[in-house]
């Protein structure tokens, strides 16, 4: 199966919440309601100095991705 980088989704028991999954490595799920990120990988520490820089740029494409989105919703 050929999955999209980013998905987006959201869930009746967190009505207020709206997820981004990012489905390439480094895989993750933030919350745009609270910025909060849920890691599916375990980094070991040389790689958490790569992620630092990596995390920002994706969770910034994350947000694009949702504002883009949302703008052909409302198309």
């Amino acid at each position: 199966m050929d999955l999209p980088k980013f998905l987006l989704g959201d869930n009746t028991d967190h009505p207020e919440s709206i997820f981004i999954v990012h489905t390439e490595y480094p895989r993750f799920i933030i919350n745009l309601e609270n910025d909060e990120v849920e890691w599916f990988e375990d980094f070991v520490q040389e790689d958490e100095k790569e992620l630092e820089g990596e995390a920002e740029t994706l969770i910034q494409m994350a947000t694009d991705f949702y504002d883009r989105e949302v703008s052909r919703y409302e198309e």
